[in-house]
């Protein structure tokens, strides 16, 4: 069979370009920068490899400059959905049963094309369209996106590669690694191109068919990746990119009776919604669904006494002030002993100043405007409240601007109470609220482990190991990605498996092996070369 292998090769992590001054990629990536902003281009839908133009259209625009137009995009209603599941299930019938080299081929070549001339196209788009500096861009849409085609590409022959321990003398015991029957329902989030990039893709390597739906705010850097897929050889139908309004794009994908899986990152209301909807559903379908997703955040910084006060300050601001903010691993909550607090403060406050934000296109900014106006909206509503509020003081930030675009300062909120709202609900902004903390280190472990529904990341510093023994088992299932003496975020590729439980996700582990063995349904298949001839057993002799 054609799924079987003898060794599985290695992948390695892509290397990421600095930008420093003079160097050729910071002088490309501007170029790129400046002609892609200069053009307002037209997205279509894309079912079948074909390009529709709906008329039913939105646009996006640079969120640091929200009256500059970077593209106008078509959206989906019933019946280019129903197309799109048509097609999905013609192309499953050659995809499915591809031979997995070509398979592999293709997303190898996906891997090349980013590395190469789609480099600075997607880390333009990403920058532009979701508003992230070039560090983080190259972080995300260039090194991570790649990382996942060629660490995918290894976990798949992995896969393949298990098989049954034994086969009798005489008999052959194998196991085929199928695709889902159905199409996959990929919906992506906005602050992340390689997940939108990965949440489609890794169900289609291992063979399955797949219906995107990409954030409103990320329509324009999806478009650039589905131009990539195209060139690759991807065939047409296996990725179809439907975007659209979630409120209708949702239910109607969710009615047909192809759902095999649905592969999600975004809020948790909305994950608990479709999952909901496939209970109510579930009598319809041809199969079970797969449903794996990754949800919300509350993540946490607990400092011991112990813990060294750069690497406390650093981990802090970097974990709670990149990207604004806006990743679902960024630090939102901090314990601080009260023994290191008025030292902290000072040198903490002293470099959030410091603290630029502006224009992607200006790389002296650190950070960049949020999304769109209603996170602005969200996120400044909290900053109030704080502002309003006798338990909490604003140390530093705490203003905000949306004139030009959705600009809101690294706000630091203290507060003398470990369940004040800031502290318990998920912002995804630059607002992180510290706790200083009197209580004993055993105590405050419980306090940080029972305060979040969510459990995604977390992080302990301390250089006292004892404390980081108790640190480990009290906040087991208190992060699904857990560091110590470091920030909560930056998982990377092959290295730390992304995922959280709780009400964080299923913990499918984006990037590990664990996650792809969710988009394969096993067959397994005895092949008796001695088949018994006669139907009487043994036992049955008499003496």
């Amino acid at each position: 069979m054609s799924d079987k292998i003898a060794m599985v090769p290695s992948a390695v992590n892509e290397p990421i370009l600095n930008y420093t001054p003079g160097a050729p990629e910071r002088a490309e990536l501007i170029a790129t920068l400046n002609r892609m902003k200069s053009e307002v281009i037209e997205i279509p839908v894309i079912i079948n490899g074909k390009e529709l133009f709906t008329g039913n259209t939105s646009t996006n625009v640079m969120p640091h400059d929200h009256k500059h137009v970077l593209a106008k995009y078509h959206m989906v209603g019933p019946d280019e959905i129903a197309q799109a599941i048509e097609a999905s299930q013609e192309t499953w019938q050659t995809w499915s049963v591809m031979p997995w080299e070509s398979r592999v081929a293709i997303f190898k070549r996906m891997a090349i094309l980013l590395a190469g001339p789609y480099r600075h196209i997607l880390n333009a788009a990403t920058m532009l369209g979701q508003s992230k500096n070039a560090f983080q861009a190259e972080i995300d849409s260039a090194c991570e996106l790649i990382d996942f085609f060629n660490f995918n590409a290894a976990y798949l022959q992995e896969i393949y590669a298990q098989q049954p321990l034994y086969s009798p003398a005489g008999m052959w015991n194998q196991v085929e690694h199928r695709a889902l029957e159905g199409f996959v329902f990929a919906v992506t989030p906005f602050n992340f191109t390689s997940i939108a990039g990965n949440l489609p893709t890794a169900p289609a390597l291992m063979g399955n068919v797949a219906l995107w739906k990409p954030a409103s705010s990320s329509v324009y850097s999806g478009y650039f990746l589905m131009k990539m897929f195209k060139e690759a050889g991807l065939p047409d139908g296996v990725i179809n990119f439907i975007p659209g309004k979630g409120s209708v794009v949702g239910p109607t994908v969710m009615e047909s009776e192809h759902l095999a899986g649905i592969h999600f990152t975004g809020s948790t209301a909305v994950f608990q919604s479709m999952w909901k909807t496939v209970g109510n559903n579930i009598a319809k379908y041809k199969t079970y669904p797969r449903i794996v997703g990754e949800t919300g955040g509350k993540d946490f910084i607990v400092a011991h006494e112990s813990a060294k006060m750069e690497v406390l300050r650093t981990a802090i601001i970097r974990g709670s002030f990149e990207y604004q903010g806006q990743k679902c691993s960024a630090a939102s909550r901090i314990y601080v002993p009260r023994v290191l607090w008025a030292e902290l403060k000072e040198s903490y406050v002293a470099e959030v100043v410091k603290i630029k934000l502006g224009d992607v296109a200006d790389f002296g900014n650190f950070m960049n405007a949020v999304i769109d106006a209603s996170a602005f909206a969200d996120i400044t509503a909290y900053i109030d409240y704080a502002r309003n509020h006798a338990d909490a003081e604003i140390i530093t930030g705490g203003n905000y601007d949306d004139s030009v675009g959705y600009f809101i300062e690294p706000t630091t909120i203290v507060t003398t109470n470990p369940h004040f709202k800031t502290m318990e609900e998920e912002i995804f902004g630059p607002v992180v609220t510290i706790y200083v903390y009197d209580e004993s280190w055993e105590d405050i472990l419980d306090v940080v482990d029972g305060t979040s529904p969510y459990a995604l990341t977390g992080a302990v510093l301390s250089n006292d190991r004892g404390a980081t023994e108790l640190a480990i088992t009290k906040l087991r299932h208190s992060a699904g990605n857990f560091y110590i003496n470091d920030k909560p975020t930056g998982a990377v590729v092959g290295q730390q498996p992304f995922g959280g439980s709780r009400a964080s996700g299923t913990n499918d582990k984006a990037g590990s092996i664990s996650n792809l063995t969710r988009w394969v349904s096993q067959r397994t298949i005895k092949e008796n070369f001695l088949p018994p001839t006669e139907f009487p057993y043994p036992f049955m002799d008499k003496e």
